[in-house]
């Protein structure tokens, strides 16, 4: 195994020590007729046949979003008894560190074949389905000390954003070019739940959920459910499609509660970005096409600061133009994302099936030329944790 340096320390690297070989979404938007499990299992064949593979050659099962025990639950119901399992929950970066975590048991030989899946019906049901207990037990230090004073997730994400706003001079109409290049991405995506065109001005004029975030610089809620088949390289050279290499990866998280944030500026993407750049040898000019969490605008914008795309408090101008938006020269969130594709109460897997999409020139519309790497990075909690996750095709 070839070893790398980060942050002064001598780490693996897992550069193409697997490949995706399947991705699939479930029915998404709203779904009222499905369970969570129905979902996974129809994402689960839909990326069986996508790869090529067998249910069979399955030994190793990642899942967040079911409750208790939901890998034991979902082996179950897919009748898969795994060699290899991890329930990391970690909010909306969970897939990606699962991609990490099930590239880290390939390469050691402790599985050879890895189902990454989730399914949500949040929409039907009314209510965020998230098993983490921090963020309904009320002896949690949210709920006892943040809570109380009306800090709750959109609020948290509110907060960041004013900060931002006030150190860096970040306005609102830069957020709002990020929802409108988003949802002329979503035009193009043919299952996309908002596809009509928006203004900047139709942004701010939205209402304002939490100041100064609009409606439409919100996600959506929506069911849905996706999954990813990682294998080994050698079982990759096999499969039905291209196989898409996994060159880097990184995960970190630094706080929960949005009170113990170490900078409301600065999210743990720029650790788990860090780390990901050094394992895969490349830096942001080798990106062709970034997928990035969008639950809120925002997000987006620490986020390609975080990862170095530019530097800190330049997101804003970074973003104008419509600079993300299809034409533009930095191609991003192209299925429509969070904000206008679909959002299931934690996205960052679809973020990985339009990646790998892109990679295999598959997106039509919507592609992005000559695209041979993408990048994608999860957010959960209250920009608590991040993973990140570099891929490339051969």
């Amino acid at each position: 195994m070839t070893l790398k340096t980060y942050g002064g320390v001598t780490i693996g690297s897992l550069t193409k020590k697997s490949a995706i070989v399947g991705v699939a979404e479930s029915e998404c938007g709203v779904v009222p007729h499905r369970t969570p499990l129905e979902l996974i299992a129809q994402a689960t064949k839909k990326a069986l046949d996508d790869a090529g593979l067998a249910k069979n050659e399955i030994n190793a099962l990642f899942n967040a979003g079911l409750p208790m025990m939901s890998t034991v639950q979902l082996g179950e119901y897919l009748q898969i008894e795994p060699r290899y399992t991890d329930t990391t929950q970690t909010g909306g970066a969970s897939f990606e560190m699962h991609v990490q975590h099930a590239t880290a048991a390939i390469a050691t030989g402790l599985c050879h074949t890895a189902l990454i899946c989730y399914g949500s019906t949040q929409h039907s049901d009314r209510q965020r389905r998230l098993p983490s207990t921090w963020i309904i037990d009320p002896k949690s230090p949210s709920s006892q000390f943040d809570r109380p004073f009306g800090s709750w997730l959109i609020a948290n994400y509110a907060l960041a954003a004013q900060r931002h706003f006030y150190q860096y001079g970040t306005t609102p109409q830069q957020l709002a070019e990020i929802a409108v290049a988003t949802r002329k991405w979503a035009a193009m995506n043919p299952i996309a739940m908002m596809r009509d065109l928006i203004t900047i001005d139709d942004v701010l004029a939205s209402p304002t959920i939490s100041s100064p975030l609009h409606l439409l610089d919100c996600c959506l809620v929506t069911d849905g459910g996706g999954a990813i088949i990682i294998t080994s390289p050698e079982r990759a050279r096999d499969t039905r499609k291209p196989p898409v290499w996994i060159l880097g990866c990184g995960e970190s998280h630094t706080h929960a509660s949005i009170t113990n944030m170490p900078d409301l500026t600065i999210t743990p993407a720029k650790q788990s970005g860090e780390a990901a750049f050094a394992m895969a040898g490349l830096s942001t000019t080798d990106i062709d096409v970034v997928e990035l969490y969008d639950s809120f605008s925002i997000t987006v914008l620490m986020q390609l600061e975080d990862l170095g795309f530019c530097q800190k408090g330049e997101g804003g101008d970074f973003v104008s133009g419509q600079r993300t938006a299809p034409g533009g020269d930095f191609p991003m969130n192209t299925n429509g994302g969070g904000l206008s594709f679909t959002h299931t109460g934690m996205y960052g897997i679809f973020l990985l099936i339009e990646a790998v999409r892109q990679l295999r020139n598959e997106c039509g519309d919507r592609q992005v030329p000559k695209a041979r790497t993408a990048l994608c990075n999860g957010i959960g909690g209250s920009l608590s944790s991040s993973s990140t996750v570099i891929l490339g095709r051969d």
